[in-house]
């Protein structure tokens, strides 16, 4: 049986841009123009525009989160942490079969497509035959699923890039004579209609957890996504009113076919079929792969049953992928998903509500380890809209999309009374704002998003390698207490930053005592933040004889187990707290490896602890020896090198002793060089001058 393990990274950029474009650019650019043309007339064009408007703050707002917390099953998992498991339940329930819906929905209309062709085949044993394919494809991997996705979008983007061009140019102006005919009522219903047609946008953030560097990957796949998805549907719905006659719009399930037969005859039909075909599969594969992420992120949770997470030797959510798929075939045997397209509309307008709300939440929440990537705009004027302007498109879509709505509210309630209330123990950070009253909070969110900031790691601002390279060692080989390391480091604090040395201190014995510094592996993080520093400042302290840390039991959530060898004292300006948790969680990273105590203890010096915590991909260290490599450098000063723009030698080891360089420092034969940069420059210096030296000659301990 495979492990409960984490989902790969795999996704890139460029997947993400396909998965949200590709699957927003099928059904309702392929079909649904021909149902809502029948209600809006040529208007359809201001109602795809206007179907746009409630998916904007939806979307900035989900990207928010999406960089705070990429996790798998995004609308839920984000509804859930900000408002607790009873909300994330009917979400995620909700949007779950919303997403299997559109699904349907896509297999069915590629049926249409395809029935162009040939009239004889049967469509819905298609259907399910070819949610079975792309429900086997997506057991393969992310990976996989992401690169077919990019081959399916750009081979639909060429196609409809012919359609748009030449469609331009066969417009008949008179199809238009009913444009503003229409009151705003049923311009609001028929964009309700069609806002399942900028969904796929949203599919990328249920599968964030599989994103590499997500908090530059998502928002820029997700708007570049948006912005092509606009201008598509925007020209798309142009050209098919002004080509295709009124009569042959309305009702017509394959009406770019329609009008591309127009523009180009029979050869204009062909490509537009092949872009629809292409469209479809982008989608229904792309569904199945965000949706089934949902029982997975639900499953963790406790709210479905364990089996829903457990994971392939792929790395792939097996059974809830086989469920998804099971339940879309259910719906193509047993429904009509084209009737039913406008009731998944209308839940997902609730979870776009939702998630504006979350943001509020989190914000409000005050929980310095909330940290985004990208903070949506017009806070929270934006995000307050988002939250009215779906709700009321969902009472112009009429009673039975409110019923629908109200039922699977209900449903869902009920599974979370009846099922996972007993499992689950959470809560979400709605009890953070509760607790700015004078109620409680939830300390487990907390935790959990300090353990997402040490997964994300760094972001390029951050200046953890130049806040290790110039920070200060105290370096102990006898038994030392832990109050004289706290006052030790204290003093070299306060020199540092101009602070005083006894608050300092204080600061660090309370919280140590009451269980606010991690200690793990060995290692303490004794940490505080301080108005008005300019940076942060760090002092590591090694203790070859382990110090022991008493701290009340009665009111300490963490008691060390054993002797602590590694202390990081770490300062930071109050006003970044995520820059600050940010840098103790890479800290954290590098002392929770397998060996480094190991090479901690056995360090030569203070150079070699410091390099210890470097990034491999972030410096070098060079030894200046004729005959060597680095041969070149000797005789010239600092300012005389050819580095690359961004790397900086931040120490020069000299015959025991460690000298600050500066521009007219002059190298030495002997000298060890440490030298910091981005990945690219240090990567150029590895190819001029090799591997780094790794054996220096030991050091004779201070303290």
């Amino acid at each position: 049986m495979a492990k409960n393990k984490a989902l790969k990274k795999e996704l890139g950029l460029l997947d993400v841009y396909a998965i949200a474009t590709a699957t927003t650019i099928s059904g309702g650019f392929f079909i649904l123009p021909g149902l809502a043309v029948s209600e809006a007339g040529s208007n359809i064009i201001t109602c795809y525009l206007l179907a746009i408007l409630p998916m904007i703050p939806a979307l900035f707002s989900m990207t928010e989160l999406a960089t705070a917390m990429p996790r798998a099953g995004g609308l839920y998992y984000f509804i859930d942490r900000s408002m607790g498991p009873l909300v994330g339940t009917i979400g995620g329930m909700g949007t779950w079969l919303a997403l299997i819906l559109k699904t349907a929905f896509a297999l069915v209309g590629m049926g249409a497509y395809l029935r162009l062709v040939f009239p004889e085949i049967p469509m819905i044993p298609l259907a399910v035959g070819l949610a079975v394919l792309f429900g086997i494809l997506n057991l393969f991997g992310a990976k996989k699923t992401g690169l077919f996705q990019v081959i399916l979008l750009f081979g639909l983007l060429l196609i409809l890039t012919w359609f748009s061009v030449a469609g331009v140019g066969s417009i008949h102006t008179p199809y238009f004579a009913d444009f503003g005919d229409v009151g705003l009522h049923t311009l609001v219903s028929v964009s309700g209609l069609v806002v399942v047609s900028y969904v796929g946008l949203t599919k990328a953030v249920s599968v964030a957890e599989e994103v590499k560097n997500p908090e530059r990957t998502l928002p820029l796949g997700i708007f570049f996504g948006l912005i092509t998805s606009v201008i598509i549907y925007g020209i798309g719905t142009y050209v098919m009113v002004g080509v295709i006659p009124p009569d042959l719009f309305r009702g017509n399930l394959t009406p770019t076919a329609t009008a591309a037969e127009a523009i180009g005859g029979g050869f204009g039909k062909g490509m537009m079929i092949t872009a629809a075909i292409l469209a479809f599969v982008a989608v229904a594969n792309a569904g199945i792969l965000s949706a089934s992420r949902y029982p997975l992120a639900m499953s963790r949770d406790h709210i479905l049953p364990r089996f829903f997470r457990k994971l392939s030797k792929g790395g792939t959510p097996a059974t809830a992928i086989q469920v998804t798929v099971a339940l879309t075939v259910a719906i193509l045997l047993l429904l009509d998903p084209t009737k039913i397209a406008k009731l998944a509309s209308a839940f997902l307008l609730i979870i776009f509500s939702l998630n504006n709300l979350a943001v509020i939440v989190m914000r409000e929440s005050r929980i310095d380890s909330y940290d985004p990537g990208y903070r949506s705009p017009f806070y929270p004027y934006m995000h307050v809209v988002g939250i009215i302007v779906p709700l009321a498109m969902i009472r112009e879509m009429g009673a039975l999309a409110i019923l629908f709505t109200s039922g699977m509210i209900i449903a869902g309630l009920l599974f979370y009374l009846y099922y996972a209330a007993k499992r689950t123990h959470r809560g979400g950070a709605i009890y953070h704002m509760f607790a700015r009253w004078g109620e409680q909070r939830f300390e487990g969110l907390d935790r959990e998003l300090r353990g997402i900031l040490k997964e994300k790691g760094l972001r390029d601002a951050d200046p953890f390698d130049t806040v290790i390279a110039q920070c200060a060692v105290l370096d102990y080989r006898e038994a030392v207490d832990f109050e004289r390391v706290v006052r030790d480091a204290s003093l070299q604090l306060a020199r540092r930053i101009g602070a005083e040395a006894d608050k300092l201190e204080q600061e660090f014995l309370q919280g140590t005592r009451i269980g606010a510094t991690p200690v793990s592996h060995c290692a303490a993080l004794p940490h505080a933040r301080i108005a008005g520093l300019d940076h942060p400042d760090l002092v590591m302290v090694r203790c070859a004889v382990g110090v022991t840390i008493e701290v009340d039991p009665e009111i300490s959530l963490v008691i060390p187990e054993k002797p602590v060898l590694a202390f990081f004292f770490l300062v930071s300006p109050e006003e970044n707290p995520g820059q600050h948790l940010r840098i103790l969680a890479q800290i954290a990273g590098h002392v929770d490896g397998e060996e480094f105590m190991n090479k901690w203890a056995g360090a030569a010096n203070q150079q070699e602890l410091k390099e210890l915590m470097l990034r491999d991909d972030s410096f070098i260290s060079l030894r200046l020896l004729p005959g060597g490599p680095a041969e070149v450098l000797i005789g010239k000063t600092v300012q005389e090198l050819s580095l690359p723009p961004n790397a900086l030698i931040t120490l020069i080891h000299r015959q025991g002793q460690f000298l600050l360089p500066h521009g007219k420092t002059l190298l030495q034969a002997g000298d060890r060089l440490t030298i910091i940069g981005y990945p690219r420059d240090i990567a150029a210096l590895y190819a001029t001058f090799g591997s780094p030296i790794i054996n220096p000659e030991p050091e004779s301990s201070t303290s």
